[in-house]
């Protein structure tokens, strides 16, 4: 019998099995292949020029659908191709060769405006033209002709390395499809398990301000970083769910997005709860079915991950029940019970316990997806694969983020060429432009977060290249070590970092020994220690050239939220769904849905960036915390109606609730759609009671109607808070 892993070991575990891991071997084996194949055919440096060309095609390759991943990848080797026979041709032209640079890095860094699409596209051409550099010359420099010649034979090999990596790419995503898919899931599988512990966590924290404002601000991360990542999943496992096995895994995902909503629900009245000593024996006891839970969800994703047949766990619900059995419903003379609210937030952990059993039928095969939400899902939630001009015509304004950060880099690439020239070792330039390449991002946290990972794992990265070429090894076992440096650099560029820059500064001193013509066999230390700390301090002064701050995008974030608020709630409270609401898909409000997360957490993000800049130039940040609390909370209250009428309608009377359901979703829209400071915000911008003032209905299993109701009151309380934080945010950013 196996002994069960250790905590660590599954996390090793996690790691080793994981999309990015298995993503990263899949680029290797491509450099592998490709390099030893042309290394057999043509030679030595055709196979090192070729390995450029595999490099610089590498960054797009990421676990995508199947459907234009050909035209993802395409745009890296066409537009890098002329770029490194231009450098090429130019390189012993320093004058000739700076003009090419600053002005192609200004348009290769427009890419950015495509965002995560366009960005390693971007860095894709960036590396083409730096690796060209670094390349040197094949043959004699003297004589236009041969030098012309010389240059035409390194981007011949570099296009037909680049050409063959397109094709194995495209070929290896469509082989490994099927594991993307268990992988990403078992991924966004662990995020909502972290997401679940740290809501477990809150049922004993102290119930002081600052404790719930650091509680709200961690929740708020962790919705923002698991709303990043259903995106990338959405495209992947919704795609084409034509095969039993796809519908489950895309039903699956599904009934995430549903356990996202109820354990968001699960936060309202648990701050009044915790504030009642008497309820901390039931609090206490709905955490550990909270943290059991989460173990289950845990236990469902390294299921997956390894392979195995999920195993059904123990229902809940009756546990639930039990709690809310034997809590005595007691009123204070102002009608306030907290038992009452205790119950009914069992319940809604009932729901957490239910679409967990959902979650884990399905993974076994024990229960069939619903193919009508499936299909729609596949048809409205996933993005488009083509490539639109929209992003390039929508950034030419001087307060546009991605205009000012290709400026910046292209005036942070010339200043570094500058520098590198006057270096005593410049014929080693490219490792300054490198570094500026990977370290300057188009936000002060961004690049300060890279500026220290970069010079660490340089160190490092210098001490293990330094002690590898120092051996004379012979050319395939440094063939070896390209491989092994490229799968660490590809797989954690976006998760560990530090892992990514020791490995990259192997990869770029191995390639460029290989590619470099005077064949020297050791780099100094001291030198490439230098050209990191010179880039590196490039990289982070440029940060605060024609800077983008987060506060000159605050204003158009919190529009957005707010529209997406009011967008959510109007729909959410207006599709009639006490006489029309069966199992169909209501695509309006789920789309509705992402977008307010999506907001929000766009917001979440910002304001957390924000933190590493300079205070004179930072946003309120006290206002903004409030705006996303109750934005937080308002997504809390309107999922806890939805939960209501989708749930529980068969105990609520339609005649009764349609019209304060119509009103309230009107009130909402007009509160947050109203311009700034408008009169039509003033009445519900005050105040809400608070919970032990507030008289609460008598529970009656048989009629919600008057709970719904005080949900209603409560969002539009909500709204009104929420306009009146926007508002001080705004007025301040004046």
């Amino acid at each position: 019998m196996l002994l069960a892993p250790t905590p660590r070991l599954r996390r090793v575990l996690r790691v080793a099995l994981s999309h990015y891991v298995l993503n990263g071997i899949s680029v290797a084996l491509g450099l592998l292949v490709i390099s030893a194949g042309i290394h057999l055919w043509l030679g030595a440096f055709a196979a090192s020029a070729a390995a450029v060309g595999v490099i610089v095609s590498g960054p797009p390759d990421v676990p995508a659908p199947r459907r234009g991943k050909f035209w993802y990848l395409l745009p890296a080797p066409l537009l890098g191709t002329p770029l490194f026979f231009a450098v090429q041709y130019w390189q012993h032209d320093a004058l000739a060769l700076g003009l090419l640079l600053v002005p192609a890095t200004f348009f290769i860094f427009l890419g950015m405006a495509w965002g995560k699409r366009g960005a390693p596209v971007a860095i894709s051409l960036m590396f083409a033209m730096v690796f060209s550099l670094a390349a040197g010359s094949h043959g004699s420099a003297d004589g236009a002709s041969s030098h012309l010649a010389s240059a035409l034979e390194s981007t011949r090999y570099f296009a037909l390395g680049t050409l063959l990596y397109v094709l194995w790419a495209v070929l290896a995503n469509m082989l490994l499809n099927g594991r993307y898919r268990v992988q990403l899931l078992s991924d966004v599988l662990l995020s909502l398990a972290q997401l679940m512990r740290v809501q477990a966590r809150q049922f004993t924290v102290a119930s002081d301000e600052a404790h719930a404002g650091v509680h709200t601000g961690v929740m708020l991360l962790h919705h923002a970083a698991l709303a990043d990542q259903l995106q990338g999943a959405r495209d992947l496992i919704l795609e084409s769910p034509r095969t039993p096995r796809r519908q489950r895994r895309a039903a699956m995902l599904v009934q995430i997005l549903e356990m996202r909503d109820h354990l968001l629900a699960c936060e309202l009245d648990l701050d009044t709860l915790r504030t009642q000593p008497e309820q901390a024996p039931a609090l206490a006891s709905q955490q550990a079915v909270l943290q059991a839970l989460a173990d289950e969800v845990e236990h469902l994703a390294d299921a997956l991950l390894w392979g195995r047949q999920p195993v059904v766990f123990t229902d809940m619900r009756p546990r639930l029940q039990t709690l809310s059995t034997q809590t005595t419903i007691e009123t204070t003379p102002s009608g306030f019970s907290a038992p009452l609210l205790a119950r009914g937030l069992a319940d809604r952990m009932g729901h957490i316990n239910d679409e967990a059993l959902r979650l884990i039928a399905l993974a076994r095969g024990d229960m069939v997806p619903d193919l009508a939400v499936v299909r729609a899902y596949w048809q409205m939630f996933v993005s488009p694969t083509t490539w639109s001009w929209q992003p390039l015509r929508s950034l030419w304004h001087w307060d546009a983020p991605p205009l000012r950060h290709a400026m910046r880099a292209a005036l942070a690439m010339g200043a570094g060429y500058a520098v590198a020239l006057q270096l005593p070792w410049g014929t080693h330039a490219y490792w300054v432009l490198l570094t500026i390449v990977v370290v300057l991002r188009g936000s002060l946290a961004q690049t300060l977060e890279r500026r220290n990972l970069r010079v660490a794992g340089t160190l490092l990265g210098c001490v293990l290249a330094v002690a590898v070429l120092s051996a004379h090894w012979p050319a395939w076992s440094l063939l070896i070590v390209v491989t092994l440096a490229q799968a660490l650099a590809h797989s954690f560029a976006l998760r560990r970092y530090l892992v990514t820059a020791v490995a990259a500064t192997v990869l770029g001193l191995v390639q460029a020994h290989q590619l470099d013509g005077a064949g020297s066999t050791v780099f100094a230390l001291f030198e490439r220690l230098v050209d990191t700390l010179i880039g590196t301090g490039i990289a982070w002064a440029f940060a605060y050239v024609l800077p983008s701050w987060e506060r000159t995008q605050m204003a158009a974030l919190v529009a957005r939220t707010l529209a997406a608020q009011a967008h959510h709630a109007r729909v959410a409270l207006g599709l009639g769904q006490l006489d029309a609401v069966d199992n169909a898909p209501e695509l309006a409000w789920r789309l509705a849905r992402r977008e307010a997360y999506d907001s929000l957490s766009a917001l979440v993000l910002a304001t957390q960036r924000s933190l590493s800049e300079p205070r004179a130039v930072r946003p309120p940040l006290e206002p903004l915390e409030h705006l996303q609390a109750h934005s937080y909370q308002l997504l809390a209250q309107l999922t806890a109606v939805k939960t209501l009428l989708l749930l529980r309608r068969g105990r609520l009377h339609p005649e009764q609730v349609q019209t304060p359901l119509a009103q309230a979703g009107e009130r909402i829209n007009a509160i947050l759609s109203a311009p700034q400071s408008a009169p039509a915000c003033a009445a519900a911008c005050a105040p809400a009671p608070t919970a032990e003032s507030e008289p609460l209905p008598q529970w009656d299993a048989r009629d919600l109607n008057v709970w719904l109701l005080r949900r209603l009151q409560l969002a539009t309380t909500m709204a009104g808070q929420l306009r009146g934080d926007a508002d001080a945010v705004l007025q301040a950013l004046k």
